[in-house]
C-alpha cells in the first residue's frame, strides 16, 4: 500500500515542477530551432569564404610552380615550351595541376609572346599561364588575370 502511494505521488507533480513523463513544449523546441538556425546562418558564409580563400591559395601556388617551370624550361632548353604538356614530358612538373576553380587540368590558359626572354633563347613560345576560370576572386579581380 505504501508503494502505491509513493508511485502515485510522482505522477502528479506540483505546479511549477515537471514530472519525469513530461516532454518539451512546442515553444521550447521552436526556440532551440531558431538558435540553431541563427548559428548556422553565421557559420555557413564564413565556411564558404574559407573554402574560397583556400582554393585561391592553391591557385596562387599552382601558377607560381608552373611559371617557374616555364622559366626553367626556357633557360635550360634555350627555347620556350610550345605547350604546357612539354613541361610534363620534360620532367619540369610531374603532372599538370588541377585548376581548383574549374576542377580540370585542361583549362589553363597559356599566353605566348614573340619576344625572347634571353639572348640565348632561339624560339618563342609560352611565357606565362593563367587560370581558365571566369569567376571573381575575393579581392574583386578575375582569376583569369592572375
Amino acid at each position: 500500500m505504501m508503494a502505491s502511494i509513493a508511485s502515485s505521488s510522482t505522477r502528479f507533480a506540483k505546479p511549477g515542477q515537471r514530472s519525469a513523463e513530461q516532454g518539451f513544449t512546442l515553444l521550447e523546441l521552436m526556440i532551440v530551432m531558431i538558435v540553431i538556425s541563427l548559428l548556422a546562418a553565421m557559420a555557413i558564409p564564413a565556411y564558404v569564404n574559407n573554402i574560397k580563400a583556400a582554393k585561391e591559395a592553391v591557385l596562387r601556388e599552382d601558377l607560381h610552380v608552373m611559371r617557374q617551370a616555364i622559366d626553367s624550361y626556357t633557360v635550360d632548353k634555350q627555347k620556350a615550351p610550345q605547350t604546357l604538356d612539354d613541361l610534363v614530358q620534360s620532367g619540369y612538373i610531374k603532372v599538370m595541376p588541377r585548376d581548383p576553380f574549374t576542377s580540370r587540368t585542361d583549362t589553363w590558359m597559356p599566353s605566348q609572346e614573340d619576344t625572347l626572354m634571353s639572348l640565348d633563347q632561339t624560339e618563342s613560345g609560352i611565357n606565362d599561364v593563367h587560370s581558365g576560370s571566369q569567376q571573381t576572386a575575393i579581392d574583386g579581380t578575375s582569376y583569369s588575370t592572375w
